[in-house]
């Protein structure tokens, strides 16, 4: 397994690494900036030094805690340079949401951390301090998206994007296809469509599984469907399908839902929407 593949299959716990890790240092060198400077003054700080701490990191882990809720809003409301208004005032009032989730949290650990201690933590007024706060959490916001894309725009060079090949060997998003042209580092790929095990819907695109390597592919999963379930494809979940000659084991569970096994040990929910119309297709 080379080190791209390795990074395909394990790449979400990567990326919460990075975050966490990035969290944790940005909130050390802010408690520590905090103390250093107090103790600059001549007199002693009016502070206990695990204070700033404290402080910092329960903004990180209010942020770390939303990131997940911001991937999902920005999958279902990507941005969307042709309606540029509509699209930056929806960001706007994403960015307030944002910042009043990130407030309450953020004062809620510190308030209940400080009670633990037989202390009492005063934020101060709500209005201005929630002004003062907004000015750091919409550029915290702004941050984040920039890197959520930037990552995503990576990623997808190095996986390679996928386009559909027809007949005529050009690519092309019309009728039915055999084949899958992948642009990858300045080159292309075929491959082909028999030999993707599983299809996987992430925000504006499928990704899909074959062989350990991942392609994205700009399309959404029912209009890929539809296009290649004659080919041996069903969809067993809203965000995922099967090709069925990979399918090595099927267990159901008391909810009434399956698990699917393929070939390669991989493990998917069959969910019970898709139960009738995936056993009907696996018996013909």
């Amino acid at each position: 397994m080379t080190r791209l593949e390795h990074f395909q299959k394990h790449q979400t716990y990567y990326v919460i690494g990075l975050v966490s890790a990035f969290f944790i240092i940005n909130a050390i060198i802010l408690a520590t900036s905090i103390v250093m400077e107090a103790l600059r003054g001549e007199s002693p700080p009016n502070f206990a030094l695990w204070e700033p701490f404290l402080w910092e990191f329960t903004s990180a882990i209010a942020t770390a805690l939303l990131l997940p809720l911001l991937l999902r809003f920005i999958d279902r409301y990507p941005f969307n340079w042709q309606a540029i208004r509509v699209t930056a005032l929806r960001y706007l009032a994403a960015s307030v949401v944002y910042s009043a989730a990130h407030v309450l949290m953020m004062v809620g650990l510190r308030k209940a951390t400080y009670w633990l201690v037989d202390e009492r933590y005063q934020f101060g007024h709500w209005g201005y301090e929630f002004l003062y706060e907004y000015r750091k959490d919409l550029w915290s916001f702004i941050f984040l998206l920039a890197v959520i894309h930037s990552y995503r725009f990576i990623v997808s060079r190095l996986q390679g994007e996928a386009n559909i090949v027809v007949n005529d060997e050009e690519p092309n998003n019309e009728g039915q296809f055999d084949r899958l042209l992948v642009k990858k580092l300045g080159k292309e790929f075929i491959i082909k469509v028999d030999d993707v095990e599983w299809l996987e819907s992430s925000g504006n695109y499928v990704n899909l599984h074959s062989k350990g390597r991942i392609y994205p592919m700009r399309t959404t999963l029912k209009s890929l469907i539809d296009k290649i379930s004659d080919k041996g494809f069903a969809r067993i979940h809203r965000s995922h399908a099967v090709n069925l000659d990979c399918v090595s084991e099927i267990t159901p569970l008391p909810s009434g839902d399956s698990v699917v096994q393929l070939s390669s040990g991989k493990e998917l929910l069959l969910s019970r929407r898709y139960k009738e119309q995936f056993r009907s297709l696996m018996s013909s």
